[in-house]
């Protein structure tokens, strides 16, 4: 990996947006075809911005500016991957939003960013998202992953309702369900029919991974 890439890994792990679209912008002007400095530089980055959060070392505020500078130096890439006509392999499609009543956004948009790093086409709903508007989306994309967040005890219920809207539009067999938020957990996930439950940003990449079968399976 040349030095500018390195400089660029370096930057998303210390969370360095300014930088990164800088050295993103100074890869392209050096002839590094885009794919090649997203897969060398921006995915590791991502990943060892994960490792640190699960290991207590980083935290939420830390995930943000990996996530802000990852995204300034996609914001470069992307327009030249067009150009070239390259796409990145896809891992799966991923429809997540937080569900109808509930406006968080953080733990939401902090999962969509780390799948993204990740190798997944994430389509981002936002927030306070009906369950119709999941329903569509999947229909559209052709998702083979829902995330559902939810931060509130009067909302949470609502992760339910979009599992029951899939089901009533022949999609449930298509998707594979993820659950996050403070007060989900594995055994409220069980109760109301999702695949799988995660606490964190690093943790859904890898549930969601396992749920697909690219990674060795984990427990629910």
């Amino acid at each position: 990996m040349n030095e500018t890439l390195q400089q660029l890994q370096q930057a998303v792990i210390a969370g360095q947006p300014e930088q990164a679209r800088d050295l993103a912008a100074q890869a392209l002007a050096a002839g590094v075809a885009p794919l090649a400095a997203i897969e060398a530089a921006l995915t590791p980055g991502m990943q060892v911005v994960g490792e640190q959060f699960e290991c207590g070392d980083y935290f939420i505020p830390d995930l943000m500016m990996a996530a802000k500078a990852m995204q300034e130096a996609m914001a470069v890439f992307e327009p030249a991957l067009l150009a070239r006509r390259e796409q990145r392999q896809m891992a799966g499609i991923v429809v997540i939003g937080t569900v109808a009543g509930d406006i968080h956004e953080i733990g939401k948009s902090l999962v969509a960013t780390m799948l993204g790093a990740s190798g997944f086409k994430v389509y981002d709903l936002g927030v306070d998202v009906p369950a119709d508007k999941f329903v569509e989306q999947v229909r559209e994309t052709g998702a083979n992953v829902v995330g559902l967040s939810a931060l509130l005890t009067t909302t949470m219920r609502n992760q339910q309702t979009v599992i029951q809207a899939l089901q009533e539009a022949g999609l449930r067999e298509q998707v594979k369900v993820i659950i996050g938020g403070a007060p989900a957990s594995p055994d409220f996930a069980r109760a109301i029919g999702a695949d799988a439950y995660a606490e964190n940003a690093n943790e859904a990449v890898g549930v969601v991974k396992a749920l697909l079968g690219i990674t060795q399976e984990r427990k629910l």
